[in-house]
């Protein structure tokens, strides 16, 4: 791979938003995407990783959505990075979401520059990337993408929908926007809504990116600069608040890095300032940032009570769908206090729904980790929903 910051890394970059090593559904300009700015957007495309086998009824498929810096290859090499999928711990051959059993389909958000259109992807009216001139996105329009990938597909409905973060908005969007097409839902350590918290520390990353003068507008790729230290910053400063306080206590405390002194300046004394760069400087590699823009934009704005009378359980009304709420007791980005709302607003809506708030001290990331217990309620729920389903056993 061309190292980063250079022309070649960017362009490898940019035929991976065009040209991904994914499978690809386009939609011509007789099949818009609506998005909720009011743009009908095409052509426009959706890349995509599938794992298992499609059952002959097509009752087995469970969409996986990804988190905020997360994409498609959910347990494959990473094409750009070769480094493992990022959620090898829960899906695979014998894991919760076993691969053996069920028809695992991940896309890449819309937005995402990974395969899927956004701000990194060619505008076909100019021949250049879109930059800033791609219509801003929301949670609702990935969900919405993703639908018209499973039309696609022949999929019509789905034994599950689970995800993490902003993979966990995806999956309670789904519920809401298509609850007949959803058998189960797992939304583990999300929200209903984003905090002002949460969109404050967003602003800050953008921020960061924006001041970077090789952002040049968002028009990088144009005039072949790349905004690595700001996105590396965002990065950084996002980092933090996946973990706890405990977590990086335990995993780094005051040590020092590679001596046994503090060097009087501003260099990388502390393991965890190392950590932290290092976080960094292997983000940019794989990720582009105006889509980082983009997506946090598409976070702050979720809030699904706004479609429902400012009334989540009106969100819920009815549904057929069983849920299984997740939340982790060290999460102060999406505290058990959001997860137990978001219950409270089933259960008002006199939804199925079981709840589980795990003791751990490795804060937001959790769900990303190896975490026993969450392991072993995400394969007790699949599998009293599949056999509800009417699945074959194990």
């Amino acid at each position: 791979m061309a190292g980063v910051g250079t022309i070649f890394d960017l362009a490898d970059r940019r035929r991976e938003a065009d040209e991904p090593h994914s499978p690809v559904v386009r939609f011509g300009v007789g099949k818009p995407l609506r998005l909720d700015a009011g743009v009908d957007f095409a052509p426009w495309q959706i890349a995509y990783q599938t794992y298992g086998t499609l059952n002959a009824d097509r009752s087995n498929a469970v969409l996986v959505c990804h988190a905020l810096t997360g994409d498609q290859h959910v347990v494959n090499e990473h094409p750009v990075t070769g480094k493992p999928g990022w959620w090898e711990t829960m899906v695979g051959p014998g894991l919760p979401i076993d691969t053996e059993r069920f028809f695992v389909i991940c896309p890449n958000v819309v937005g995402g520059c990974m395969g899927t259109s956004g701000p990194a992807a060619t505008n076909p009216a100019t021949g250049m990337p879109w930059g800033l001139e791609f219509p801003v996105i929301t949670v609702r329009d990935m969900v919405r993408a993703q639908a018209m990938l499973l039309d696609h597909l022949g999929i019509e409905s789905l034994f599950a929908v689970a995800g993490g973060s902003m993979g966990g908005m995806q999956v309670l969007q789904w519920a809401a926007s298509y609850p007949d097409r959803v058998f189960a839902a797992l939304p583990i350590a999300a929200a209903t809504r984003h905090s002002a918290q949460n969109i404050a520390f967003h602003e800050v990353g953008r921020q960061a990116v924006m001041a970077d003068p090789e952002w040049r507008g968002g028009r990088y790729f144009a005039e072949n600069t790349n905004p690595r230290r700001g996105l590396a910053v965002a990065r950084m400063g996002a980092h933090i608040t996946y973990l706890s306080d405990a977590a990086l206590h335990r995993k780094f405390g005051r040590r020092f890095q590679d001596r046994d002194n503090p060097t009087f300046s501003f260099d990388a004394d502390f393991q965890v300032e190392s950590y932290l760069r290092h976080q960094g400087i292997t983000f940019v590699e794989r990720f582009d940032a105006n889509s980082y823009l983009y997506l946090t934009r598409a976070m702050d704005y979720f809030d699904l009570a706004a479609d429902y009378d400012g009334v989540v359980a009106n969100a819920f009304r009815g549904t057929p769908t069983r849920f299984c709420v997740i939340s982790f007791t060290s999460d102060w980005l999406f505290p058990t206090s959001e997860s137990r709302a978001i219950v409270h607003a089933l259960n008002a809506a006199g939804a199925r729904v079981s709840f589980a708030e795990i003791t751990t001290d490795k804060g937001h990331d959790a769900f990303l980790l190896d975490e026993p217990e969450l392991f072993a309620i995400v394969r007790g729920f699949l599998e009293g929903a599949a056999k509800a389903r009417g699945l074959p056993a194990r």
